[in-house]
């Protein structure tokens, strides 16, 4: 059996268990460059800041009437502005200096611009009714909006100490990398079946990624068949949630890739993304996912609790591209529900000026 290394130990504390290295400071991976950026993500950014800086309030009537007052108007055909004649000279299907721009042109524009403002509209009315699910939910604040993903996904490295021997084997990591302010939510096992949870995150609008042990699953394989139709996307932690460096290779394929197979048959879906139980793997284990399909194993940089708050950096405290790890648990295991470490961690999120993104748009 090939060694698991320190920084194959699972993250500070919780119920998942912690190792030395999780408290050590690593150099973390690398921001990957946005790219191909346009001008037109620019002006919407702008837009969107002014829309969401008002999102329970749109436009008065008095406000919207003053502006077409201003609005100059059309200038008649083949006149030029301040009513000069274009030019004889004029090249056909180019307009001259101070000319109308073509009917084509205009046309374009308008319709770019009422595609910007029905997208504004739309994410004012989603804030709005994020502002109402946050009272109704007893949220200190209101989560902050994720910015639209990237339009090319960044590419994840094995976070620096938490490398095996093998060579091409899906990466292992703790941060994603990315220079917003965004961390990812992430619930693993499927303990706890709490259809409090389930309106809760609907109402919010708060994205997040199961990882789903099959012996806990199977209680009722229905409760995460409306989670995954609420958009929250299913991945693979084992059948059984054993140890895994101390299994041989035969046995974690069995629990990897028949959990693959089984969230497919159950879900539609094999899914891409898989977490070791405990966080602990091996070289076997990597070889082993990525023979069924897997192409990326998140861990965590965080852990919530409804009490309190684990982490697994020296500076205790959220970074961008984190991916934050909680548990399906009741009172029977913690101080609170599953509603109660919602309200905890978003308070903590939200507070630390961080918005809450889809995981699966970046990996």
């Amino acid at each position: 059996m090939k060694g698991t290394g320190a920084g194959r130990v699972g993250a500070a504390g919780g119920t998942e268990g912690a190792g030395e290295a999780g408290r050590a400071r690593v150099t973390r991976a690398g921001a990957g460059r946005r790219t191909g950026v346009v001008r037109a993500r620019i002006a919407l950014a702008a837009v969107l800041t002014a829309a969401l800086a008002s999102a329970c309030s749109g436009p008065s009537s008095s406000d919207a009437d003053g502006a077409a007052a201003k609005r100059p108007a059309e200038p008649a055909h083949g006149k030029q502005a301040h009513g000069k004649p274009a030019p004889a000279n004029a090249a056909p299907g180019k307009p001259a200096q101070g000319q109308p721009k073509a009917a084509g042109a205009r046309a374009g524009e308008k319709g770019t611009a009422g595609a910007l403002a029905a997208y504004v509209e739309r994410v004012r009315k989603s804030q709005a009714a994020r502002v109402a699910a946050a009272k109704k939910w007893g949220l200190a604040k209101t989560p902050l909006p994720a910015p639209p993903p990237p339009t090319v996904k960044p590419k994840i490295n094995t976070r620096k100490g938490f490398e095996t021997d093998g060579e091409g084997l899906p990466p292992v990591f703790t941060t994603v990398p990315t220079k917003e302010k965004i961390v990812f939510l992430t619930i693993d096992d499927g303990a706890e079946k709490d259809p409090e949870l389930l309106r809760m995150m609907s109402d919010l609008q708060i994205p997040y990624s199961a990882f789903l042990s099959d012996y806990l699953v199977k209680e009722d394989y229905g409760y995460f068949k409306k989670m995954q139709d609420s958009g929250v996307s299913l991945h693979n932690h084992t059948l059984n949630h054993r140890y895994m460096p101390g299994l041989s290779y035969a046995q974690q394929k069995h629990e990897i890739c028949d959990q693959q197979a089984n969230l497919e048959k159950r879900y539609g879906k094999r899914p891409p993304l898989f977490r070791p139980p405990y966080g602990n793997y091996n070289e076997d284990t990597l070889r082993a996912a990525q023979s069924c399909g897997v192409k990326a194993v998140p861990l965590w940089a965080a852990e919530a609790f409804p009490d309190r708050m684990e982490w697994r950096e020296w500076d205790r405290d959220l970074h961008p591209g984190d991916i934050v790890l909680t548990h399906f648990r009741g009172k029977e295991d913690w101080k609170g529900t599953m509603p109660d470490m919602i309200r905890r961690v978003m308070k903590t999120i939200t507070d630390k000026g961080y918005a809450v993104a889809k995981l699966e748009d970046y990996v």
